[in-house]
């Protein structure tokens, strides 16, 4: 599974680098978002849904934050 490794950005840095990041995965494709900044938990699920991305599972372990997510 392809990861987009985030960690250590704070806004809005982590969108920009994932939006760029998502034209080169395959559509059906499903990737893992790894993140440090707390306010991706609430940007990058609405990033999802304003661009038709599925979020399948986000979670935190210790200062990860981990998203899973699928491009149609």
């Amino acid at each position: 599974m392809r990861v987009i490794d985030l960690r250590g950005l704070v806004c809005p840095e982590p969108l920009i680098r994932m939006a760029g990041e998502i034209k080169k995965i395959e559509s059906g494709e499903t990737f893992e978002v790894l993140a440090t900044d707390p306010g991706t938990l609430t940007d990058i699920p609405m990033w999802a849904r304003n661009n038709n991305i599925e979020v399948i599972e986000s979670k935190r372990e210790n200062d990860i934050i981990k998203f899973t997510l699928r491009k149609p």
